[in-house]
């Protein structure tokens, strides 16, 4: 019997062919495949893999602190992204204050100059006076003589008192000061002898120191004098 030559039937050709061009289409497709062919939110986060999305490929406030894994170091931060920090002007400056104290304390320096009250009390000294020796210093001699006691009770009164005997002979050398020509009466007693009965040291124009004599019971001398009124008053 004579052998037929097989022939496969055209449907099974077919077929064969349709599944190498499948097969064929799926590779070149895997190959072809990018990020651009992908359907936005088609894809899942938990598809990802790890680190291979970089930071600047997702949206402005997508993550969340609670969602960022372990912390966050000054190194992965790019610091030309950051804003100045409020007030941080100030701060610019504040390497040359060893603290924060110092400065304050330097402020409050730099008002006390400018200051008219201290403690509550006017700082400065009263028309008719002038600065000497951290006092005020009346500019004129009293307009009438007393004795010695009686000045002292005067200055008193005005909130001060009368000077050191070496401390008005000094402000006698200051230009345009003239202490009285018969003398100035001056707070210190240079001679003791009874009670009541003492010498008070007084200062003439040139700054010379002398005395004159008290006594309650008669012989009192009188001069002139100025009182020494404290700065502050």
């Amino acid at each position: 019997m004579r052998q037929r030559n097989r022939f496969e039937s055209p449907a099974l050709v077919i077929a064969s062919i349709a599944l190498f061009v499948a097969l064929g289409g799926t590779v070149y497709a895997a190959k072809q495949i990018n990020g651009k062919a992908i359907k936005v939110k088609s894809l899942p986060g938990n598809r990802l893999k790890p680190r291979s999305v970089p930071a600047n490929r997702l949206k402005p406030g997508v993550l969340s602190g609670a969602q960022i894994a372990g912390p966050i170091t000054g190194a992965q931060i790019n610091e030309s992204t950051l804003d100045r920090v409020p007030l941080a002007g100030h701060a610019e400056t504040a390497d040359f204050a060893t603290a924060a104290t110092d400065a304050q304390t330097a402020l409050n320096a730099v008002n006390a100059v400018n200051a008219d009250k201290v403690n509550g009390h006017s700082a400065g000294c009263m028309p008719g006076t002038q600065p000497f020796g951290g006092a005020c210093w009346q500019s004129k001699p009293s307009d009438f003589p007393l004795n010695a006691v009686e000045a002292a009770v005067a200055c008193a009164k005005q909130g001060g008192t009368l000077p050191d005997a070496l401390e008005l002979s000094a402000f006698a050398q200051l230009s345009g000061v003239s202490l009285d020509a018969g003398d100035e009466w001056s707070g210190d007693i240079v001679i003791f002898t009874a009670e009541d009965t003492f010498g008070v040291a007084t200062v003439t124009p040139t700054g010379t120191v002398r005395s004159a004599p008290f006594a309650k019971s008669g012989g009192s001398q009188t001069r002139k004098f100025r009182c020494v009124i404290p700065l502050v008053h």
